[in-house]
């Protein structure tokens, strides 16, 4: 269990060294702790990153302060894909979101993707939006590659990002800062 520490202690932004009883070698290499980079929080556990089927719910109360930002992937097929369609576009989503998922890990828990869309597509995710804001997390994300979304039906979204739409209006090489940005933006609000 990661302790809590005093508010001042955890807003500097320094390598933080336990000398006390109440940390052991083993509690310390199991929670590495806190530490800060560019102002976002990241969490190692162990030497590794946590993952998605690892979450309990022990687990979840206590990392719930650190992983505030849920992300939500839709692949966008349609069922006309062949099988080597549908694997390029999982692998442009899987791509994409690396622009989230690796310099914000730590402070992003991402879910199991929407792959197909229908109609009501812009509702459902609404309402998924509004669970998971119920459930703990405090921003929502949706990321697609070749899907489209319009943002102003997703209202509970924090922020949806289209990358084919992206492409249209910015320089591919300047997308990766451009959605950096944005979820800083977002935390900054």
């Amino acid at each position: 269990m990661i302790k809590p520490y005093e508010k001042e202690m955890r807003d500097y932004a320094f390598p933080f060294v336990f000398l006390g009883r109440d940390f052991t070698n083993n509690s310390i290499d199991l929670h590495r702790l806190l530490i800060y980079n560019m102002g976002i929080k990241w969490i190692e556990r162990g030497n590794r990153e946590l993952k998605f089927s690892e979450m309990t719910q022990d687990s979840w109360a206590e990392l719930q302060l650190y992983l505030d930002t849920c992300l939500i992937p839709f692949t966008g097929l349609t069922g006309n894909h062949s099988p080597a369609e549908a694997t390029e576009a999982l692998e442009r989503l899987r791509d994409f979101l690396d622009l989230i998922e690796v310099p914000f890990k730590g402070r992003v828990m991402t879910y199991p993707a929407f792959h197909f869309a229908f109609p009501e597509m812009s509702m459902t995710l609404n309402t998924i939006c509004e669970q998971m804001k119920r459930s703990g997390f405090k921003y929502v994300v949706i990321m697609t590659s070749d899907g489209f979304l319009e943002k102003d039906k997703i209202s509970s979204a924090d922020l949806v990002f289209n990358r084919s739409q992206l492409v249209e209006e910015i320089d591919e090489a300047k997308i990766a800062g451009y959605v950096g940005e944005k979820v800083r933006e977002m935390w900054k609000n």
